[in-house]
């Protein structure tokens, strides 16, 4: 079943309006659903998201099981494995729209912005960010948002797969930023 990218992509704004406005209706989330996507999954969108723990991509688009096709790191940001993974749910599983979502007030950004240093493999995040932070001279909702255009870039161009399958209008990259006050997603060209 081949679905419209375009359409796809209302059904998630759709979906997150009536998150926002506490109107959910909280599809596919039973054990039926359970039962109907155990043997097969076919994701209508694949997501790049955050991991933040206030940012639970199927509860925000009021999606359920087997709806999205989602890959969760720190900043959101497009490091090979997720490209991979991402390939993955496009190519293989056939999402039809691809989401970069960043989220306001990102921790990995803010860290990235003031360079501090931290412990571990944390900082290996920064090299995927700096571009944002230097371009948003400061402003860390620019910062944001520029994450969010540049990850989705990198698809793009990383990826013979994603940029294949855009060409061929099978795919559509989207990118938004979610509002951790509001619960709002709004859009990001990209």
């Amino acid at each position: 079943m081949t679905r419209d990218p375009e359409a796809v992509l209302a059904e998630l704004y759709a979906g997150n309006r009536r998150f926002a406005s506490g109107e959910m209706t909280a599809p596919h989330r039973n054990p039926g659903r359970i039962r109907e996507v155990a043997s097969s999954q076919r994701p209508m969108a694949a997501f790049l998201g955050c991991a933040d723990s206030r940012v639970p991509i199927e509860i925000v688009f009021d999606q359920g099981f087997g709806d999205l096709f989602v890959t969760r790191i720190a900043g959101n940001v497009a490091d090979p494995a997720i490209i991979g993974s991402l390939e993955f749910g496009t190519e293989v599983l056939g999402a039809e729209v691809l989401f970069v979502l960043g989220h306001t007030r990102c921790g990995a950004v803010t860290a990235t912005m003031q360079g501090a240093e931290v412990p571990g493999q944390i900082s290996t995040l920064y090299q995927h960010i700096r571009r944002a932070v230097k371009e948003s001279h400061g402003d860390i909702a620019v910062a944001v948002q520029r994450n969010v255009e540049i990850q989705a870039e990198i698809l793009r161009e990383a990826s013979p797969v994603i940029a294949r399958r855009v060409k061929e209008g099978t795919l559509l990259i989207a990118g938004g930023v979610y509002d951790l006050d509001t619960g709002l997603v709004t859009p990001v060209p990209v």
